[in-house]
């Protein structure tokens, strides 16, 4: 799984430094989410670009990827393991915050809603979800030159899965981020960043941003939840 996860890095989403900047200013424009004092984790943190630009009092970042850890700033925990498996084992009631991003399209649909399970566990009551996503309904086109896509979410049906296992949703952004840099010819700068975001007109995006809460219906609260199925068996691919 290990060299799978590795070649998914090398051939679809190698190293950028342009995308560092991205997300250095996609935290800021956050930031009002996740309050100074919060424990955060990140699901599928890959360079780990989001989780190293958050300012917060515990940072976290998990991937299956073994790398993982080389791209860990000091003072993220650097955490690897089996996302589809193995999330809850990080404790119940743990996080104030939990990201992710480009991670639950990588499922397969019935993983993918396990994985949400396990979010909701994860969090404190009240405690917050905030996803990036490909939006399908906007990047049908490129959603599957991904090899390793198997969920398709969209605006709509994303933030119903949240509802449907006890999340309330503060906010739906259809239009978010590009779906991908690659190829692009602008330039990457962060006033070019921080204008795309608080712009009304978006070309190319093709992300979402979806914004929840744990309710305080939520059925998680201290159960660890069914044995997950077997990653292999479910075609769960690589996280990044």
């Amino acid at each position: 799984m290990a060299a799978a996860v590795t070649g998914y890095h090398a051939a679809h989403l190698p190293e950028d430094p342009a995308r560092a900047i991205v997300w250095k200013v996609v935290a800021e424009h956050l930031a009002a989410w996740v309050p100074p004092g919060a424990h955060v984790l990140e699901v599928g943190a890959g360079y780990c670009q989001w989780i190293n630009n958050v300012v917060a009092a515990r940072r976290v970042a998990v991937d299956i990827w073994p790398d993982v850890a080389r791209f860990a700033a000091p003072g993220v925990e650097a955490v690897v393991l089996d996302v589809a498996r193995d999330l809850a084992s990080l404790g119940a009631s743990t996080f104030d915050t939990i990201l992710a991003s480009n991670i639950l399209e990588h499922f397969e649909p019935g993983v993918a809603v396990s994985v949400v399970d396990d979010f909701g566990r994860l969090l404190k009551p009240e405690g917050r979800l905030i996803v990036i996503q490909p939006n399908f309904r906007y990047a049908s086109r490129q959603y599957f030159d991904d090899y390793t896509h198997r969920a398709v979410f969209t605006d709509v049906s994303l933030p119903n899965l949240l509802r449907a296992h006890g999340f309330q949703i503060d906010q739906v952004q259809p239009r978010f981020l590009p779906y991908s840099m690659r190829g692009t010819k602008l330039p990457v700068r962060p006033w070019t960043v921080r204008a795309y975001l608080r712009s009304p007109f978006k070309p190319m995006a093709g992300q979402m941003l979806v914004v929840a809460h744990r309710g305080p219906d939520h059925p998680g609260q201290g159960y660890g939840g069914p044995p997950k199925p077997s990653a292999k068996a479910e075609g769960s691919a690589p996280q990044g």
